[in-house]
Order: structure tokens, then sequence, then C-alpha cells
């Protein structure tokens, strides 16, 4: 015979209508509680039923995720990859499900904001997209619990990572080491590059070092190949510069590749820095000198934020969450071989 929820709520000593409240997580009831029923349940063997769930609470405990990147690596890079196992922890840890957003359902094209009414998603999380694109804008602006990364959209919340004072950092370890030729390969537009140069901007400023204009220079993120191109430019340069900044871990690849082409080594003749603090980079050698971010905890504090909204949480009265990275001092960067 199969186990029904009077049967939990009479091994739990409760009520069937606590039990419920229980496992709908409403906030009248203590998180011992929750757990124990929860618990109970699990060794009974019982489940609540996900259709039943629905129609009595009008949610479907499903949270939609958008991680479109047109170089397809979202899924393979370590930063998207961290933030969706943090988004998908707390997800689950709060009852949640989580669903990718497309455009497609098999031969059927519809929205972004049509595919998360298709699956009845309570909220949404914008976490890798071109978020100027009418689709994306609109999904963001819908009347649907919302959080983004790394993009603000007015009225909306947003969990960022301190770019602007990442690149200050860098920076600034650069100059006490002596640099004054200090380039910057930066990424592809978006509202991260343009904190990113902000920030180098400002830290420069802030050393009383004027900027060349061929010290800035463009290279894709999550590039090597770019990134060989755009530290070959830079070095071929009349007064090349002792130090390369690069728009992530990726592209440093590439700038060291470059390096060995011309016979230069790291960092005796060139320091090269980065950026996101790439576990499988930190095993270069010389060690990368890059701005750690924790992309995990930004996942955790994107779910958090996003149920507090759609379970009308007071916490969920903060709109911007900003996330301070860490600078990681390796040896790629080191003192200047002549100033």
């Amino acid at each position: 015979m199969a186990i029904t929820i009077k049967d939990v709520a009479a091994r739990c000593g409760l009520s069937v209508s606590t039990v419920s409240k229980a496992f709908n997580h409403y906030c009248d009831i203590s998180e011992q509680t929750r757990e124990m029923v929860q618990r109970t349940a699990r060794e009974m063997g019982y489940y609540p039923n996900a259709i039943a769930r629905t129609l009595k609470t009008n949610r479907s405990f499903n949270l939609g995720i958008l991680l479109v990147d047109e170089g397809k690596g979202g899924l393979t890079h370590e930063f998207f990859a961290m933030i969706l196992e943090g988004f998908k922890s707390e997800a689950e840890r709060r009852g949640y499900d989580v669903t990718f957003i497309n455009h497609n359902i098999g031969r059927t094209a519809m929205s972004y904001l049509e595919h998360c009414r298709y699956r009845n998603v309570d909220g949404v999380c914008l976490a890798c997209a071109d978020f100027t694109t009418p689709q994306v804008r609109e999904l963001a602006m819908a009347a649907l619990p919302c959080i983004t990364i790394d993009h603000v959209y007015p009225g909306r919340a947003c969990v960022f990572s301190e770019n602007r004072q990442g690149m200050d950092a860098l920076v600034r370890h650069a100059f006490a080491l002596g640099h004054r030729r200090i380039a910057y390969a930066h990424g592809q537009p978006s509202v991260v590059t343009e904190h990113r140069i902000s920030g180098y901007r400002q830290a420069m400023a802030a050393c009383g070092i004027a900027i060349c204009p061929e010290w800035l220079q463009p290279c894709a993120y999550s590039r090597p190949d770019q990134g060989r191109e755009a530290a070959l430019k830079l070095l071929r340069l009349p007064d090349p510069p002792s130090c390369l900044l690069m728009p992530d871990d990726y592209a440093c690849l590439g700038a060291l590749e470059a390096a060995t082409e011309l016979g230069l080594r790291v960092p005796e003749d060139l320091s090269v820095g980065g950026y996101d603090g790439v576990r499988l980079a930190q095993l270069l050698r010389p060690r990368l000198t890059t701005i750690y971010q924790d992309a995990c905890h930004m996942g955790i504090l994107a779910a958090q934020r996003l149920v507090d909204e759609i379970e009308g949480s007071p916490a969920a009265a903060q709109k911007l969450i900003a996330v301070t990275g860490k600078l990681l001092v390796g040896e790629s960067i080191g003192p200047v071989a002549c100033a």
C-alpha cells in the first residue's frame, strides 16, 4: 500500500496541514520541524506529488536558468560551471528543481520568456547571455521573479563581481613590482568589460601612469588563440609593455605561448596576469597571478535571492549583491626587468 501524507503526519505526531506546510516551505513552520518531517518522509519512502503540490500552491518549485554562450564554452568554462553548481545546490536545498531555458523545444521555436511560461518556472536566473538582445531584455523585464549575474537591469536583482576592484588590485600589484608599461587585453563589449577597463584606467591614473592607446587591445574571453594574437601585437610595439594583463586565465595561455615564440621568459622578461582564478591555471609554472572570483558563492547568492523574492521574504528588498574578488599572487608577475 502506498504511503500517504496522512501516514507521515501520524508518524510525526503532527496534523496533515502542518506536514503539508513543511513540504511546501511555508514560513510559519520552523526549520527543525521541516527537517524532521522531510527526514521521516524519506525513511517511510514518501515523496510529495509534484503535480498535486503545484495545484495546491500555484507554484512549480522549479527555477529557470539562462546560460547562452555563442562560443559554446559556457558549461565547460569553470566560472559559469561553478555558478551553476552553487545555484543548483542552493536551489535544491531550498526545495527547488532547476531547468535550463532555451528558445527551441524540438522543432518548436519560442522566446526565452515563452519557454519559462511553458516550463512554468517560478523564477529565472540570467547567468550568461547577451544582455542587450530583445529576447533577453524581454525576459528580464517580465512579470516573473528574476536575478542576473554581472548585469544590472533597472529594478531587478543582480549578483555581481567587483570587477573594478579586481583590475585595480592587479594594476597596483604590477606597479608595486616596478612596472610602468602595463597593457590590458580586454574582453568583448559587456558591462563586465566596461567595469574592468574602468578599473584599469582608474588604477593607472592613481599610479600616475599615462596610458598609451596601443596598450588597450581587444581579446575575446576564454580564447587562448586570441590571447596569443593580442599578446603578439602588444609585444611587437616599438616600446612594448613589460606587463600584460589578459581578460581571463584561458587567454593567459595564449599570452604565454606568444612569449615563448618571441623567446621571452615569464616573469624574468615579461610579466603576465589573468582573471577568474581558474583552478587548473594555478597548476601552471610559473603559477599565474590572477583575480579569484568565488563563482560558486555567486551562484548560491543568486539562488538565495531568487527564492527569497518568490517566497516574499523581506531579504528580497536588497537588489544589488556585490562579491569581492581576491588577488592570488603567483609568480607570473615579477619585478620589472628594466624600468
